[in-house]
């Protein structure tokens, strides 16, 4: 609100104008980052990336936290007309899921998710507002 009172008193101040966008650029925010993969290897790896980029900036964020391992059971009949002896296969897939919270610009943010990510690895970022 004080930055929008700024610009309504100074128009055509092109130095307050400076301040105000100087200002907005150095706002910090919270972001998460979830990652979520079937493969444990290619989560790790690009969450160790994703820490180092944050260290390399001098960022403050928290993470990766693991979160509980999902796993998906699915129990079918092997017999495709139900007759027979009652023979069942069972499928099992597990998903993994890493979270890193950080503190920083949005500029920042851009620089650090700007990583290659292997395949199967999904990424969300959420930015969270208070």
């Amino acid at each position: 609100a004080f930055l929008i009172l700024l610009r309504a008193h100074h128009n055509g101040c092109r130095d307050c104008h400076e301040k105000t966008s100087t200002a907005e650029e150095a706002i910090v925010h919270k972001i998460r980052i979830t990652l979520s993969s079937r493969d444990v290897g290619n989560l790790e790896s690009v969450s160790s990336t994703l820490v180092s980029k944050a260290k390399e900036k001098s960022l403050s964020f928290r993470g990766p936290i693991r979160l509980p391992t999902k796993n998906l059971k699915l129990t079918v009949r092997k017999s495709p007309c139900g007759e027979g002896t009652n023979t069942w296969d069972r499928y099992e897939m597990s998903i993994h899921k890493r979270l890193i919270d950080l503190e920083s610009p949005a500029e920042m943010v851009k620089q650090i998710t700007t990583i290659p990510i292997k395949e199967g690895v999904d990424v969300e970022v959420t930015i969270i507002d208070q």
